[in-house]
């Protein structure tokens, strides 16, 4: 027999897709009535014209059937000006100290940053970011990006993103892409136009990236740096004294010699370097033989002068053409690479 509380009990298990919290103690479900094994109820959704309406509706009325209804009726609303303002505050205690703080910043948050860096632009730094990434989420671990390349933003377009994140009033509510939270300037940006910044304005971005956005619980957060030793990177490092970085280069000796100066100032900086990525390190033909195309040697170079090691060589590959995205397949080489590294950061 349907009942009230047997209702609220399977919709506890029933979560908003974004916040991760039960419906139930958001307080959506609303004016639940019963007829025989016909359940009607109202849904209030944080902010009207809800992106993942229909994943909610469906998630509902299939928890519902679960426990013996035969037909369930839906009617949609939204929270109230004061009750989004309510949800705000709430979430934002749980993201920020009393002082303004980020909490996943304070030293027993939990969370694991990672920086990845280059010295110039073009060495496949965001290729690496995003399918690290979504190889420590193919292994259980929950993660996040934040893409703080704040005038090269790309992480969004390489993802095949083409959602917004949801703004309950001050509040972001991170996209979710192959498992990974993402925040990007590129949200923001209308028709791709350039950011022209200058110092201020990217930390104020950088901070509202962690203070602002509700990330809910996370293992890694990985930044996607801007290449070089500019502005942002300065930031982070002051900012995160506890991340870690990867320094990504190809093999190409001029490109491993401007990534020594990005790994000089992780060191200056008192971050532990992780180790070196050699991204487009070998084309594979079709015989199995290696082709360096942009040679050999840059990668161990880089490696020697910063002290660590390669922990990674991924060589050239496409990525699964259908999808538009370069998030590399789990059963592709460079997929199998990503892996390992993931193990390796997981196990270390």
């Amino acid at each position: 027999m349907l009942t009230n509380d047997n209702i609220l009990n399977a919709l506890k298990h029933v979560e908003d897709p974004e916040l991760h919290k039960s419906v139930v103690e958001l307080n959506m479900v609303r004016n639940i009535k019963i007829d025989g094994t016909h359940v009607s109820l109202d849904v209030i959704l944080t902010i009207k014209g809800c992106p993942l309406k229909a994943k909610i509706q469906q998630d509902i009325e299939q928890a519902l059937k679960n426990i013996g209804a035969t037909s369930v009726s839906l009617q949609f609303g939204s929270m109230t000006d004061e009750e989004r303002r309510t949800l705000t505050a709430t979430l934002k205690a749980q993201n920020v100290t009393d002082q303004g703080m980020p909490k996943m910043l304070q030293p027993n948050s939990g969370v694991k940053f990672i920086a990845v860096t280059s010295g110039k632009g073009g060495v496949g730094k965001s290729t690496v970011t995003i399918n690290l990434a979504t190889a420590l989420a193919r292994l259980g671990k929950k993660v996040g990006i934040v893409d703080a390349d704040i005038y090269g933003f790309s992480i969004p377009a390489m993802m095949k993103i083409d959602q917004k994140p949801t703004m309950i009033d001050q509040t972001a509510i991170p996209v979710e892409s192959n498992g990974v939270k993402v925040m990007s300037m590129g949200f923001f940006s209308k028709d791709n136009q350039p950011v022209m910044w200058r110092g201020p304005m990217l930390n104020k971005w950088i901070r509202n990236f962690l203070a602002n956005t509700h990330w809910g619980e996370l293992d890694y957060l990985l930044l996607d740096l801007p290449p070089g030793t500019g502005d942002v990177a300065i930031d982070v490092a002051a900012m995160i004294p506890q991340a870690e970085e990867i320094i990504v280069t190809t093999p190409h000796n001029a490109a491993s010699h401007v990534a020594t100066r990005s790994g000089l100032m992780a060191q200056h900086t008192k971050h532990k370097i992780l180790g070196v990525v050699e991204n487009m390190a070998y084309f594979e033909n079709a015989d199995g033989e290696k082709n360096y195309l942009f040679g050999q040697g840059g990668a161990e170079k880089l490696a020697d002068e910063l002290n660590t090691h390669i922990i990674a060589r991924v060589p050239f590959a496409k990525p699964e053409e259908n999808t538009g995205s370069s998030v590399y397949d789990e059963d592709s080489v460079v997929g199998e690479v990503f892996t390992h590294l993931a193990e390796d950061i997981i196990y270390r």
